[in-house]
């Protein structure tokens, strides 16, 4: 039987490995994969389509689905979930001791429309009422100077700035032109331990399980993109691979939980994946609509309030029908 021959570009995750090094494989599919930074994954498939199966900026796929332009459907499969309460940096020198006092400050963006700093901003808004209008932002690169919006956005009401032509994020919060900085990415002054810069959130680990009590959420940042096109001639992929990376992932985490040596390079693993599970449940990571429908009706409300995307989109609306149920036994 011939195989469908397929690129796939997915970051290099302990729950894609497994796929990468064929150790699970995609039934009817023989792919070929490339494992890159978001950045560059991001752009190249929305600039040129350049992948049959990509991971995918959750944000970027909205804004695009809503306009219905969107060349990819979407797979309920979510390479990437992040707590953001680390992504907001701040002058430690500006008296900026609450989220409320970001209000009227200038703060830095790679670009408004990341779905970390989407989540940032819904989190500003619904926990300390601070609103996308009460602040400027300023728009660049974090480490490189002149990096774009990937995708040409219409904001009404809010106030953005292009940082200065040369400047970049990271140099100007440690300069102090800007109070605070919002991104996926922590800046490279942080990273050198400037002592005028810090976390907005002191512990932003108890930040994180705090709101997760009280909300459910657990953001999701990637999602998996088939090329629209590909899943009209093969209705049958999308399905399968919910599947398959369903099955990567419960590979890593098999790995994970065994505790005889440590799969990753870090101490307390243990303690920390029962912590995550005695919080969150034994599925913390879930893929599937129905499981995630929450978290992205959540984020889809935002990003549609923020002026991202022209229209409210539902859950449905982001994924292959063919990935709304699961088969059970």
């Amino acid at each position: 039987m011939t195989k469908l021959r397929i690129s796939c570009a997915v970051g290099d995750y302990d729950r894609t490995r497994p796929l990468a090094t064929g150790a699970v494989q995609i039934d009817g599919v023989d792919p070929v994969f490339a494992l890159l930074e978001p950045e560059e994954m991001f752009f190249r498939a929305f600039r040129h389509v350049e992948f049959d199966v990509s991971e995918l900026s959750l944000s970027s796929f909205s804004v695009r689905t809503a306009r219905g332009d969107c060349p990819y459907v979407g797979v309920p499969v979510f390479l990437s979930r992040a707590f953001r309460h680390t992504s907001i940096h701040i002058r430690t020198d500006r008296g900026i001791k609450s989220p409320a006092d970001l209000k009227g400050r200038r703060v830095g963006t790679p670009e408004f429309q990341l779905t970390a700093c989407v989540w940032v901003r819904a989190l500003l808004e619904d926990e300390y009422g601070v609103k996308p209008s009460d602040v400027t932002w300023v728009q660049g690169g974090i480490e490189d100077p002149g990096r774009p919006e990937k995708i040409a956005l219409d904001l009404p009401g809010v106030r953005i700035e292009r940082a200065p032509e040369g400047a970049t994020l990271s140099q100007m919060l440690a300069d102090g032109e800007i109070d605070a900085m919002v991104s996926p990415r922590a800046p490279s002054c942080w990273d050198r331990g400037d002592p005028n810069i810090g976390w907005l959130f002191p512990d932003p680990t108890a930040a994180a399980k705090d709101y997760f009590r009280r909300t459910g959420i657990f953001p999701i940042m990637h999602l998996l993109g088939v090329r629209r096109e590909l899943a009209e001639a093969h209705p049958w992929l999308p399905a399968t691979l919910l599947k398959a990376f369903t099955e990567s992932k419960a590979v890593a985490i098999r790995k994970l939980s065994d505790t005889s040596a440590t799969k990753v390079t870090l101490p307390f693993v243990e303690e920390q994946l029962h912590a995550a599970r005695a919080l969150m449940g034994e599925d913390y990571w879930a893929y599937g609509l129905e499981a995630a429908r929450k978290t992205l009706d959540s984020f889809l409300h935002h990003h549609h309030a923020q002026g991202l995307s022209p229209r409210r989109l539902k859950p449905e609306d982001l994924f292959a029908p063919s990935t709304f149920e699961v088969m059970k036994i």
